[in-house]
């Protein structure tokens, strides 16, 4: 009877204290935007939508330390998409990791015992999230109580989210001042109000931005906002909402969001 033989193998995945998720696949596409000089032909290239292209460029841009991709306004000389030097530099990092990350799944394969078991306890602790909206920042401030504490992020030099979590999770999680961490937001959480300085709210958190993208459907509309530092949030809101408030392209909006809708996770 022949033993069967076991080979490890695996996609490469970088989520780094400095950016979000970067795979091969990712990769790829910030190659053909290079090559291209637009997202939505780099989409065709791959054979992927357009929307899955955009909302892929917008969470790197989001994750990392700074914009990989850089998008053009259209003028006399039309609009364009170029990756800046730092998408450059991450795509030529990626691809020598790529290559001792073969060289260490062949030794994997060679020495490894009782691989498939392991393989089992792996999958267990991969996890991956439904939010929309998914921000890198920095621990900014700290405010403990005796059973919450409040911690606000900075995720840009212009914006800044705060969330509410349990004393627990702060000393789970081992946050201090200076800490990288994840922040997730559905995007159904999410309250647009039309843009108004002078508006005061409940909500914590007030993210101010304009409407690059309004997406209708027959229930509910999906509006994609450039806030003011550059990010990009994501809310879910109805389409009598989106109507009422006649919403559109360029429109000047603001997203509330409750401190306790604001998840936080590190690495």
């Amino acid at each position: 009877m022949n033993k069967r033989s076991t080979f490890v193998t695996g996609d490469l995945r970088l989520s780094g204290d400095q950016g979000g998720d970067i795979t091969a696949k990712r990769i790829k596409l910030l190659e053909e935007v290079n090559t291209q000089g637009s997202i939505s032909a780099a989409a065709k290239r791959l054979g992927i939508s357009y929307r899955s292209a955009w909302d892929a460029v917008d969470e790197m841009n989001n994750l990392w330390e700074s914009p990989l991709v850089s998008k053009q306004p259209g003028g006399a000389h039309g609009g364009g998409t170029q990756l800046t030097k730092e998408g450059q530099l991450l795509i030529e990092n990626f691809k020598l990791l790529m290559e001792q990350y073969r060289r260490f799944t062949e030794g994997l394969s060679r020495n490894l015992n009782d691989f498939e078991r392991f393989q089992q306890n792996i999958r267990r602790l991969t996890m991956r999230t439904s939010a929309r909206n998914q921000f890198q920042g920095t621990v900014e401030m700290i405010s403990s109580g005796p059973i919450n504490t409040e911690i606000t992020l900075a995720i840009n030099d212009k914006d800044r989210l705060t969330a509410i979590i349990t004393q627990e999770s702060v000393e789970h999680m081992g946050l201090t001042l200076g800490s990288e961490v994840y922040a997730l937001i559905k995007a159904s959480f999410i309250i647009l109000t039309p843009f108004d300085e002078n508006l005061i709210t409940s909500a914590r958190n007030r993210l101010c931005g304009t409407i690059r993208e309004l997406r209708h459907g027959p229930v509910n509309s999906e509006a994609i906002i450039e806030l003011e530092g550059g990010k990009i949030l994501t809310a879910i809101i109805t389409e009598e909402s989106s109507q009422t408030m006649q919403l559109d392209q360029g429109s000047q909006v603001c997203a509330l969001i409750k401190s306790s809708h604001v998840i936080l996770g590190v690495n």
